[in-house]
């Protein structure tokens, strides 16, 4: 018997079926920024590609100091996950806590969720704070 017709269709049928899987799976688009570059992002005169900034530290924390305009989502409270939920998946997000842990942790909620653009400021505010940028009380 002559297997060749049948190895020569078995290559597109698993070539076809690992790329339809690929598009149902999409990894949200994690852009990690230093403070500087997130600084730029923040500053960008479209506001629809501006972000919003997202701060999941506790509330103690926030009320110590945070990024102008931030959206205050405390990371360690029960509803954490709904109140992310509720936010518009297509709009741009800046994710930070205070060292970069906790955001980097969330990330993979994000992606769950089908957000379409996050940026992660890594080091947290204790590195937008040694860069010297502002925060406001």
């Amino acid at each position: 018997m002559n297997l060749w017709p049948v190895l020569l269709i078995i290559p597109p049928f698993l070539i076809a079926t690992a790329t339809a899987e690929e598009t149902r799976i999409k990894p949200v688009p994690v852009v990690h920024l230093d403070a500087g570059e997130a600084s730029e992002v923040m500053a960008r005169a479209d506001k629809e590609k501006r972000p919003r900034v997202i701060d999941i530290r506790t509330l103690d924390e926030f009320k110590e100091g945070h990024l102008a305009g931030a959206i205050h989502i405390d990371f360690f409270k029960e509803d954490f996950a709904v109140r992310i939920q509720k936010l518009d998946r297509k709009k741009p997000y800046l994710i930070h806590c205070q060292s970069g842990g906790r955001s980097s942790r969330s990330l993979a909620l994000w992606a769950k969720l089908g957000f379409r653009k996050i940026y992660h400021l890594d080091g947290g505010l204790l590195a937008w704070k040694k860069a010297g940028l502002p925060v406001v009380r």
